[in-house]
């Protein structure tokens, strides 16, 4: 730097090197004035010693940081246009740092939300999808489940409506979800077992590409009818708890009291009367549920050529399989409800379901034993096609495709 005694002025060392200015004061007077009346103070730093970096890396390369032809490359038309721009580099200003923009650009499309928890254990993960499919499948059809029981032993009315009004009459809304907590409390673990059964076994007996059968009859048919063995040893109590609060009002205060009366004045062994019957009637309607679903599923597939089965789908197919299962078995379950009621108001006691079914059709003939088969395929209907396309969407959330 040099300072001349007259004139007062400051001038950079390399008069050709102004790129290495980052800050500058007003321009130099125009030509014809002296240079003690021009304002042309400026403050320079050479680039060898601090280079320019940030938001003045690119100054020294555009613009003469208000020198006028003092640069070596002349100004471009936007620098002219803005004096602002000068002092800052387009590409500081044009590029995002990397991750930005990104929700910005992304924010227009439309893209499917996928929630995924991740559970350690895949034999966890199908029990978790079959207790949450239970819960909500026997939640939403609770009402129908309760005018089911009614018209299956008789109480309240012979008719759906009768039924409903006697009900809404002497209990209100409340009437039609009496005994769905327990309800709740059995059907969760019950649906967790029997899915998780099915899914278990049918994938062991279910052969390989390239494999030959491993047994005889179709897999699913076998998968069905454990699961449904499986569940019921393993949950029967709390079924005929639940049938005994639906049935017989006023007498118990809530499951805890059911249990402990039932025990205390009938025995222990009230708390699986009607097992048999409940487990050969499970047999063939788990068999038959499972079977239709399986094999629903596959036409589906083959029908559409494709691998992924939507919610709607699954939900139709899930009920079109209750639907055919149910009709199927019936019978067995109205005679596993009467057996389950017991002496109770007087009824007649059966000794075992063979017993049952003939006392039935004698007493009330062949109608007897679909009595309340209308509601029952509108609460198991729904109920399976919910429960279905509720354990395929828990699996999807928490089972990854390699557990698959």
């Amino acid at each position: 730097m040099s300072r001349k005694s007259g004139g007062e002025r400051l001038k950079c060392a390399d008069t050709k090197d102004w790129g290495c200015c980052f800050l500058a004061l007003p321009p130099a007077a125009p030509a014809g004035v002296d240079g003690d009346g021009g304002f042309n103070l400026s403050w320079t730093l050479h680039q060898s010693f601090h280079p320019p970096a940030g938001l003045f890396a690119s100054v020294g390369q555009q613009v003469g940081v208000g020198f006028p032809g003092a640069s070596s490359s002349a100004p471009s038309p936007e620098t002219a246009r803005d004096p602002y721009m000068k002092y800052v580099s387009p590409e500081v200003v044009e590029t995002p740092l990397p991750g930005e923009g990104v929700g910005l650009r992304d924010k227009g499309k439309k893209k499917a939300v996928k929630l995924k928890i991740k559970v350690g254990n895949h034999h966890l993960k199908r029990l978790i999808s079959g207790a949450i499919a239970g819960a909500v499948s026997r939640t939403a059809v609770a009402p129908l489940e309760t005018i089911r029981t009614h018209l299956m032993v008789g109480s309240n009315g012979n008719s759906t409506t009768e039924v409903f009004e006697s009900i809404m009459k002497h209990e209100g809304w409340t009437g039609l979800f009496r005994g769905n907590f327990v309800n709740v409390i059995r059907v969760a673990p019950s649906k967790a077992i029997e899915l998780f059964a099915f899914d278990t076994a049918n994938k062991f007996l279910t052969p390989k590409s390239g494999e030959e059968k491993k047994i005889p009859v179709p897999p699913s048919l076998v998968a069905g009818a454990f699961a449904g063995v499986s569940s019921t040893l393993c949950t029967y109590p709390l079924e005929l708890i639940k049938t005994r609060l639906t049935i017989q009002r006023g007498v118990y205060d809530n499951f805890l009291d059911a249990f402990v009366k039932i025990v205390r004045d009938e025995g222990p062994t009230e708390l699986f009367r009607g097992l048999t019957p409940s487990l050969i009637g499970v047999v063939p309607y788990a068999a038959t549920n499972y079977f239709a679903y399986d094999t629903l599923k596959k036409a589906y597939k083959k029908m559409f050529k494709t691998n992924e089965i939507g919610n709607v789908p699954t939900l139709l197919i899930g009920s079109a399989a209750g639907a055919i299962s149910s009709t199927a078995t019936f019978p067995l379950e109205v005679a596993r409800k009467h057996m389950q009621v017991g002496a109770v108001g007087g009824r007649k006691v059966y000794k075992n379901m063979l017993h049952a079914l003939l006392s039935i059709l004698e007493d009330e003939g062949v109608g007897g034993l679909y009595r309340g088969l209308g509601p029952s395929c509108m609460k198991l209907v729904p109920a399976a096609g919910i429960s279905f396309m509720c354990y395929e969407a828990c699996k999807k959330i928490l089972i990854e495709e390699e557990d698959e």
